[in-house]
């Protein structure tokens, strides 16, 4: 069983380039999983944790509806977005500069095969980062992500979460807004959740955010809820 990761900084990249990168690594998994039950092995798998930053680009879950993007293939280019239909979990949602995104490519039989305590501890792990920063995140019953104001009428969602996983391995996950332009997300329907608003951690701060600082946070959190004993570079 093997608790360590590999932490990989990709800095800002295509989405479309990192989606395949993350699927090498999920096959890469799968195999060596394949093979030990085929030939009764016992080779180590290997975990990923990739930090990456997109170009603007909207993206639409397995089980989303096309309709809660509101751009058509022109006003997308205007704005110099692109659009991709993936196969993780949730509706559509929105990459771009200024946002934390987050990759976990693990096998879960190195920690635990649940997905629902996956999906809590990816939230936990971001509720308890921007604790550190004063803010009280929360989550919405129903709702996969981390949201501000839960019941009451001023509910926002600061961090989305969407996942795949096969064999127990993972991929996809979280994008915390921190210093993103939350314009572009007044061209889709967020999560397919018509009613609620989304923010980012300098709207609720008053002022920008140091990206790096959040991420070693959330590095520190995620390894903690984890159990991770040490990552590499």
């Amino acid at each position: 069983m093997n608790r360590t990761i590999n932490l990989i900084e990709l800095g800002f990249k295509d989405y479309k380039e990192v989606w395949d990168f993350q699927s090498e690594l999920l096959q890469e998994i799968v195999t060596i999983k394949t093979e030990n039950r085929k030939n009764q092995l016992q080779k180590n798998t290997q975990n990923h944790f990739l930090f990456v930053e997109h170009p603007h680009v909207y993206t639409l879950g397995k089980s989303g509806d096309l309709s809660n993007l509101l751009l058509n293939e022109q006003q997308l280019a205007a704005k110099g977005a692109t659009f991709y239909k993936i196969n993780r979990g949730g509706d559509i949602t929105y990459h771009g500069p200024g946002q934390i995104v987050g990759y976990p490519i693990l096998d879960l039989e190195n920690f635990f095969t649940d997905i629902h305590k996956y999906l809590r501890l990816l939230e936990e792990t971001i509720i308890l980062t921007i604790a550190e920063y004063g803010l009280k995140g929360e989550r919405s019953e129903g709702e996969t992500g981390v949201w501000l104001d839960v019941g009451t009428p001023f509910a926002r969602k600061i961090c989305a979460m969407g996942i795949r996983s096969s064999r127990w391995v993972t991929m996809h996950g979280f994008a915390l807004n921190v210093n993103v332009d939350l314009g572009y997300f007044d061209n889709i329907i967020p999560c397919g959740i018509r009613g609620k608003a989304v923010t980012s951690m300098e709207v609720e701060l008053g002022q920008k955010v140091e990206m790096e600082a959040i991420k070693k946070r959330i590095l520190k959190h995620f390894m903690t809820l984890f159990g991770v004993g040490e990552y590499f570079i």
